[in-house]
Formats: structure tokens, C-alpha cells, sequence
């Protein structure tokens, strides 16, 4: 039943958007960013699942939470980057989409080279 909400209420801030766009662009993108906040809402407490369940799968492999934390800093870097780029596309700002998207790969980069560092020194140890 979430997806036909997160459906019906996408749906209609489109058509919303449409007859905005026509008479007041900005108010256009502030509605699409109004729709895109209220759909996250609602799938916010999935999220939430899903990080309980990698916590558990981390605490049964014996990996460090510094690991899982990092990878769910790179997952939210992604996500949010990719949201606010594609409200910088509805507003007609393809540039400002692709700096976002590229300052977001390059916090992503900063954030896993531990992870590589620590896979590599694994790697290491098992090579003589």
C-alpha cells in the first residue's frame, strides 16, 4: 500500500508542477521539493529497518561498526546527492546537478579508502 501512496502523491505534485510551471516557475520547484521531502518521510522508517538489519548481520561477522557506519554515510551521501541534483534538473540547473554529483563521488572517495586501506592490509597478511 506504501507505493501507491508515495505513487498517488508523486503523480500529483507532477501535474501540480505542470500548471505551476506555466505561471510561476519558482513556485513550481518548491512544490517538487515539497514532494520529494513528503515521499523520504514516508519511507523514512524503512530506512530505519534496514540499518537495524545490517547492524545485526555486522554483530553476527564480527565486523567493526566503523566499517558499516562509513558504508552508511557513502549509501546517504549517494542518495541525498542524487535528490538534490535531480531538484537542480527540475529547476533547469543541469550544472549546478553535476557539481553536486561530482563533490558527492569525491566525499565518497574520502570515505572508503579506509575501507580500501583495511582490505588491502587483510589481503596482505594472507599473501606471504
Amino acid at each position: 500500500m506504501d507505493i501507491l501512496q508515495i505513487s498517488g502523491i508523486a503523480l500529483t505534485g507532477a501535474v501540480l508542477a505542470v500548471v505551476l510551471k506555466q505561471k510561476s516557475p519558482p513556485m513550481a520547484v518548491l512544490l517538487s521539493i515539497a514532494v520529494g521531502v513528503i515521499i523520504f518521510l514516508l519511507v523514512l522508517g524503512k530506512i530505519g529497518a534496514i540499518v537495524d538489519i545490517l547492524q545485526q548481520l555486522s554483530e553476527r561477522a564480527d565486523i567493526s561498526t566503523i566499517y558499516l557506519g562509513t558504508l552508511l554515510k557513502i549509501i546517504g551521501i549517494a542518495y541525498i546527492a542524487d535528490f538534490i541534483a535531480q531538484i537542480c534538473r527540475d529547476a533547469d540547473q543541469g550544472a549546478f546537478a553535476t557539481k553536486v554529483e561530482m563533490a558527492a563521488k569525491i566525499m565518497v572517495l574520502v570515505l572508503a579508502v579506509p575501507i580500501v586501506v583495511a582490505v588491502l592490509q587483510a589481503l596482505l597478511r594472507l599473501v606471504p
